[in-house]
């Protein structure tokens, strides 16, 4: 998928028509801006239709199951691109649904985020195996998707997160399963300059995502140390990419130097959500 990604990344018209007489159903229950516009360009770009959706656009927002509208919307379109909270929504619609289901975001795992951060690497670096990539952070959905792609890769991927915030357990155990298979590693920890040592990737997110808005000024507190600055840069690799999916908050998780220095790939990150997820769509219909 990585393979065909870069090649439509290089040639925008390429599968031009993939999606010709397919729509695609974009439901947003959450905000974007990253996923909607890649998205919408995407599927244009494919010759398919985007319909982008809101829950207040649909019978969601009125007390229709999510059961129900994935049956619906599978009477009309070709696939169905959710943004959600609970992970549990998203497998309920793609259990009821007949055409395939992305997930373009849950609180439990951002795979599209993913696919566009293992490119980016790619690009940098010219291959994945052997790449050390450190998050530093909330244990999140990135994080969760950064550990099973990473290992997937056979990437050494540690994470480092302060005590109470640390990935699902579950998470990590398969990922780790992942990584004997293909010769990669998984570290969990709470040192975030000891992760960061010899890195060739740093790694941030938001501390607080979307839905913990309540959170904010005790995470601030309690995150403070694993700010992604100079300190940690210093003690990584001469070359390390500096990542971020964005959207960031200077000062914060990430400092103003870091995100727009010299080792910061963070746009070129963003751009790759679109070659990405044009790649999926193109090996979910089978035309790879």
């Amino acid at each position: 998928m990585l393979e065909l990604a870069a090649k439509m990344k290089a040639d925008r018209a390429f599968h031009a028509d993939a999606l010709r007489g397919k729509a695609a159903a974009l439901v947003f229950e959450k905000s974007s801006t990253r996923t909607r516009v890649s998205f919408e360009v995407g599927i244009a770009e494919l010759g398919g239709h985007p319909l982008t959706l809101s829950s207040s656009d649909l019978q969601l927002g009125r007390g229709e199951t999510i059961e129900d509208t994935g049956r619906v919307l599978s009477r009309y379109v070709d696939v169905i691109v959710l943004r959600t909270f609970e992970q549990e929504r998203l497998e309920v619609l793609a259990g009821a649904a007949d055409v395939p289901v992305i997930n373009s975001l849950s609180d439990f795992e951002h795979p599209c985020q993913a696919l566009a951060d293992l490119l980016t690497i790619r690009e940098h670096r010219g291959s994945l195996a052997g790449t050390v990539l450190t998050y530093v952070g909330d244990g999140n959905n990135v994080a969760h998707s950064l550990l099973l792609a990473g290992a997937k890769a056979a990437m050494t991927v540690r994470v480092a997160t302060p005590a109470g915030f640390a990935p699902i357990p579950q998470v990590v155990e398969r990922a780790t399963e992942i990584a004997r298979e293909t010769g990669g590693a998984v570290e969990v920890g709470t040192d975030p300059a000891a992760a960061a040592t010899g890195s060739h990737v740093l790694y941030t997110d938001v501390w607080a995502s979307m839905g913990q808005e309540a959170e904010v000024e005790e995470r601030a507190l309690v995150f403070q140390p694993y700010q992604l600055d100079q300190r940690l840069i210093d003690v990584a690799d001469p070359d390390v990419l500096v990542m971020h999916c964005l959207p960031a908050h200077r000062g914060e998780e990430i400092t103003a130097d870091a995100i727009d220095g010299p080792h910061a790939v963070v746009f070129d990150q963003a751009e790759n959500r679109l070659h990405t997820q044009k790649a999926l769509l193109v090996f979910l219909f089978g035309l790879a």
